[in-house]
């Protein structure tokens, strides 16, 4: 048995991974840890249900994707007590969670064939004889290794796309949260017993180590920036393609045409939501000097009502990973080192497994509050002097995953200058919950999209296909040609591209 270092903290107990709750320590499950043989038969037996599973054709995958979500919505407060029992999400955010998973899964199931499958692709005059067709074909089997701050969100948008363009999926879910993941895991096979389209592999990081390697066809990573290299670089061996959502630094930029209480609201749900754990959470605010006070000031009124604790009602709960408590202790430390003030909490704010809201001013933006993923319920507010400045702060760091802007003449024009992949105006983290729009980030955010159309093509590889439907008039693709044939070919060329 490994040595347990406090509640919440994954133990290994002959060979299963056990699951407590991150404050009261209370034991949620036990689940049985794969070794890398039990991981390639999985994949094994994962190809063979993929076979099945892609022989349903577009019609008959949406049916039980469709019932799957059903068996969701009827079951979502099950489901909702058991991530509070396990990771301490407030019910109320749970259920919010739950329900914008439940949309991705209906999306993917409903939009699926229009994005991926067999379509016409219009020829160009060069090449008039051939037509052009285009479709996506499942890669297989893929690897989905989800987080733990919001383990059902994050992996049903890798797992709903990638079962919906025909694929099995092997899901590792967090060592914080196995729980939530065996439990969407049996959900799937309530309403899909014939084959293991969606299997379950439990364990530590090594365990996410031999599943790049056990023989998936993609793997879809969600987690801190330095495990994704880890990924990759294990992916690498193989040339097993990767899809990588990493850590994010995001900002919101307050101009001075904003709705201010609009603002500061979203501030608040951006920054302190899940406690602070959120990977498109708002760590950075940057205020333009003529509202910046008012600002500060409604953030910090609406902040300290804010209630934390091991209810299921209180609107933060614990830190879930007990080693995430001292990055926070070390950056709220650092800012007010550096000439930083706590308007509300501080110093004393990280009281195990808790983290009072943080509110940090003055900061400057050499500070560790300011460059690294915090991933706790703190926020740093600055002033700047005009929006433009405020851009460059927000892309100064190497992070690009999300962000926000309020404000209303120029808004818009500002929101597009970020260097993100996901940007929301007038309102912070929404874009999570369209599932019509692409998420993602650049940088060391990660590459590749889930959710949206280019979520799918994420799950399928182009099959491009050329049919000939009539003879060449200038054959270009045989030996036979003719001299002539060639010099009619290069006086079409210039007729057509040299102007």
């Amino acid at each position: 048995m490994t040595a347990p270092h406090g509640p919440g903290v994954p133990v290994i107990d002959h060979g299963e991974l056990v699951s407590t709750h991150p404050a009261t320590g209370a034991q949620v499950g036990r689940f049985p840890v794969a070794s890398a043989e039990d991981l390639v038969q999985r994949v094994s037996r994962a190809r063979t249900a993929a076979a099945w599973w892609a022989g349903l054709d577009f019609a008959g995958r949406r049916a039980r994707l469709l019932r799957w979500r059903a068996l969701l919505a009827h079951r979502i407060q099950e489901l909702a007590a058991l991530m509070q029992a396990e990771g301490g999400k407030p019910v109320a955010d749970a259920i919010v969670e739950i329900a914008s998973a439940i949309e991705h899964i209906d999306w993917a199931a409903r939009n699926a064939k229009r994005v991926l499958g067999r379509r016409r692709v219009r020829s160009r005059l060069i090449v008039a004889e051939f037509a052009g067709r285009l479709e996506y074909q499942p890669y297989g089997v893929i690897g989905v290794i989800g987080p733990w701050n919001y383990p059902v969100l994050t992996p049903i948008g890798s797992t709903a796309y990638a079962l919906a363009a025909g694929n099995a999926v092997l899901l590792k879910p967090s060592e914080y949260t196995p729980a939530v993941g065996q439990w969407l895991v049996d959900s799937f096979a309530e309403v899909v017993p014939e084959q293991p389209v969606l299997q379950s592999v439990h364990g530590l990081g090594d365990v996410g180590a031999a599943l790049c390697r056990a023989g998936v066809d993609k793997v879809a990573f969600t987690g801190s920036s330095a495990t994704a290299r880890r990924v990759m670089a294990a992916c690498a061996e193989s040339l097993t393609p990767v899809l990588l959502e990493a850590g994010g630094k995001d900002a919101m930029i307050v101009d001075a045409d904003a709705d201010l209480d609009a603002a500061a609201d979203a501030a608040v749900w951006g920054a302190l939501t899940n406690a602070g754990q959120t990977c498109i959470g708002i760590e950075r605010v940057y205020a333009v000097e003529a509202i910046y006070n008012d600002f500060v000031s409604r953030v910090v009124t609406k902040a300290e009502k804010l209630t934390v604790g091991p209810e299921p009602e209180a609107h933060l709960g614990p830190i879930t990973m007990p080693g995430q408590l001292d990055v926070i202790r070390r950056h709220i430390d650092d800012a007010l080192a550096r000439g930083g003030r706590a308007v509300l909490g501080g110093a004393d704010a990280v009281q195990p497994p808790y983290v009072r809201p943080t509110i940090l001013v003055d900061v400057p933006e050499d500070a560790l509050a300011v460059r690294e993923e915090t991933f706790g319920p703190t926020l740093t507010i600055s002033r700047v002097e005009d929006a433009d400045a405020a851009v460059a702060r927000a892309n100064a760091v190497p992070y690009g995953l999300g962000g926000s802007v309020f404000g209303k003449r120029r808004a818009v024009e500002i929101a597009g200058r970020l260097r993100s992949g996901m940007v929301a105006v007038n309102s912070s983290l929404t874009f999570v919950g369209m599932s019509t729009l692409p998420f993602g980030g650049v940088g060391e955010s990660g590459f590749g999209r889930i959710h949206g159309d280019d979520g799918l093509r994420e799950f399928g590889r182009a099959k491009a296909m050329t049919v000939r439907r009539g003879p060449s008039l200038l054959p270009s693709t045989t030996f036979e040609r003719t001299p002539a044939q060639v010099a009619k070919i290069a006086k079409a060329v210039k007729l057509l591209y040299g102007r």
